[in-house]
């Protein structure tokens, strides 16, 4: 993949579906993981700021793992994409990047918390609508089978930790708000990226 088609795909305003469509299966299959692995090093950057702020013992160590985790998958995408003889694109302009634009810095543990839980149903989803694509190599889905796994238990305790703050805090009514609040974001955010993935996905 060329520096040029990089910048033509990852820098913003000018990517179109025809570069797109000009890129042989392996450089689709490098940028989509590259996509991937950017939104787990994001997501273990919002993890690492967590660690300061839920000092209880539970959370200690759900989080050290859950970290963990995060950097694991982008390591798994890493190496897939050596695998396939290329490298990772830096990617400016990904899905955790736009959605931090749109929502802000989060006020509160709360909203943190909220926040990292709507990426992890994104992450989700992105991985299981790829494992259900019927030309994915046998590589490739080991290595979405070990993510999804893993998201299913992220999901599971970061919503049921923000939903215990947010009670002890008396904020139930405002957890119910920021992830409908954060979900809405998402799709629109997601819907920005979209036809692009698609057609990446199709390689």
């Amino acid at each position: 993949m060329t520096e040029q088609t990089n910048e033509a795909i990852v820098g913003g305003e000018e990517r179109n579906l025809a570069d797109l469509r000009r890129m042989s299966a392996v450089d689709k299959q490098i940028l989509i993981f590259s996509f991937y692995r950017d939104a787990e090093l994001r997501g273990a950057r919002l993890l690492f700021n967590l660690i300061g702020h839920l000092k209880d013992a539970d959370s200690q160590l759900k989080m050290t793992k859950h970290l963990s985790d995060e950097t694991r998958h982008a390591w798994l995408w890493t190496r897939r994409i050596a695998d396939l003889g290329g490298s990772p694109v830096m990617v400016p302009d990904g899905y955790q990047r736009r959605l931090g634009m749109r929502i802000g810095v989060p006020r509160g543990i709360v909203e943190v918390l909220g926040l990292t839980v709507v990426v992890e149903e994104r992450a989700q989803s992105r991985y299981m609508a790829h494992a259900a694509l019927p030309n994915v190599d046998a590589e490739t889905r080991e290595v979405l089978k070990a993510v999804t796994e893993d998201e299913t238990w992220h999901l599971s305790w970061i919503e049921k930790k923000m939903r215990e703050v947010a009670r002890e805090e008396g904020q139930e009514a405002h957890a119910d708000a920021i992830l409908e609040r954060y979900r809405q974001i998402d799709r629109d955010v997601f819907a920005t990226l979209a036809a692009d993935e698609a057609e990446l996905l199709r390689a």
